[in-house]
């Protein structure tokens, strides 16, 4: 191996140890914007389309939904939206077949569009049952208080 086998073994040992950037993936942000007009909606869609990636902007003022399709970091979408003084949060809203138990009492929201729930995490169906704990040990075989019609 001569000077020559020594200088490519090290360029390419530098070369693969350098930092490389990922690509980020094309993902689409949906925030819920609080707008009352055109104007407002319009004042949105000038701001989120100068985020750095940003590639289409929809607003749906009837929902009050703003979407942003690109190639964008959810937080710095969230802070753009925010420098415009509205009340801005992160669309909580998701389809009911999406949801395990569409139908617990933190899921359920008047507001919602149409064919949608609250999106919420899994934990919150663990404290509510449909079926209460006192009517399946009332017919239990082990409960000696139990039902004898059994």
């Amino acid at each position: 191996m001569g000077v020559e086998g020594t200088v490519s073994y090290l360029s390419n040992l530098v070369s693969s140890m350098t930092a490389r950037k990922k690509k980020k993936q094309m993902t689409t942000v949906a925030l819920k914007v609080r707008m009352d007009c055109d104007g407002c909606a319009r004042k949105m869609k000038n701001v989120l389309s100068t985020v750095k990636g940003a590639k289409s902007v929809e607003v749906d003022l009837k929902q009050q939904k703003v979407s942003v399709t690109g190639y964008v970091d959810a937080g710095k979408v969230l802070k753009a939206a925010q420098s415009t003084k509205k009340k801005v949060e992160p669309w909580p809203y998701v389809p009911y077949t999406l949801v395990a138990n569409p139908y617990v009492s933190q899921a359920y929201d008047k507001k919602a569009p149409p064919n949608h729930v609250r999106a919420v995490p899994v934990t919150a169906t663990i404290t509510e049952t449909t079926v209460d704990d006192s009517y399946t040990t009332m017919f239990s075989d082990e409960n000696p208080n139990s039902c004898i019609v059994m």
